[in-house]
């Protein structure tokens, strides 16, 4: 009985070794078992939110990267879709490991969502026009026609994105609501990052709410808030 236990012992240790050695080489392998880890707990669990933090920041480097101004949001984007999707499938086909790696499903997703911000701002560019019409009683008038339509994002918000929106709204230093557009104490990056989170507010919904071109809103934000929100995502381990 003693070497049966010490043979079961051994095979265990050797079954454990093995699997540790396959994830060193396979990284792929790693975020496959981390996903079924994940996904084996609770959702809102503080277990589940720890194993989906440790796949964004194991996935963060090795996604797709390019310059567009709207590159922060668009992977936003991506990280929002991927804790709603990962496991249960919330707003789109949940994660099925038999296609593809986390990384592959991941850059799909994201490289959508840029062709989506590219084909928005071309849109905006062409559709927003201005035109000069006479009117017999109220003389020459001008007047901008923007077509442009934004789809809102679903409102349920998973614990990772929580953790955000506390941080913004508590803002212990002051640092967000200090930061602002010179002469605008009003539109800073406090209010700026909590209307950009899901289901952001447009750039041209922010244009005329706060009297502001979009050039001067969307330049402050890449300029003075992202910055500060890739600190708190590296306070965070996510990057």
């Amino acid at each position: 009985m003693k070497n049966n236990n010490y043979l079961l012992t051994m095979n265990q240790k050797h079954y454990a070794i093995s699997h540790c050695n396959l994830i060193k080489e396979k990284p792929d392998e790693q975020l496959k078992y981390l996903v079924t880890q994940a996904c084996g707990h609770l959702p809102g669990s503080q277990e589940r939110q720890k194993l989906l933090t440790q796949i964004i920041r194991l996935t963060s480097r090795k996604l797709w990267k390019e310059s567009t101004p709207y590159y922060q949001d668009a992977l936003q984007q991506t990280w929002l879709y991927f804790c709603r999707n990962v496991c249960e499938g919330l707003t789109g086909q949940a994660y099925d490991p038999t296609c593809g790696s986390v990384i592959t499903w991941l850059n799909a997703y994201l490289k959508c969502r840029l062709r989506d911000f590219d084909i928005n701002q071309r849109r905006e560019q062409a559709t927003t026009v201005s035109f000069r019409h006479h009117q017999s009683t109220s003389g020459d008038r001008s007047e901008t026609i923007d077509l442009i339509n934004n789809l809102p994002a679903p409102a349920q918000v998973p614990p990772i994105l929580e953790n955000l929106e506390i941080w913004v709204n508590t803002d212990s230093d002051g640092e967000l609501r200090h930061t602002y557009i010179k002469g605008r104490p009003d539109v800073n990056c406090q209010v700026l990052i909590l209307k950009r989170l899901p289901p952001e507010i447009s750039w041209r919904e922010l244009s005329e709410e706060f009297g502001l071109p979009i050039p001067t809103l969307s330049s402050f934000y890449q300029r003075q808030c992202l910055p500060r929100l890739r600190s708190f995502a590296k306070l965070e381990g996510l990057l």
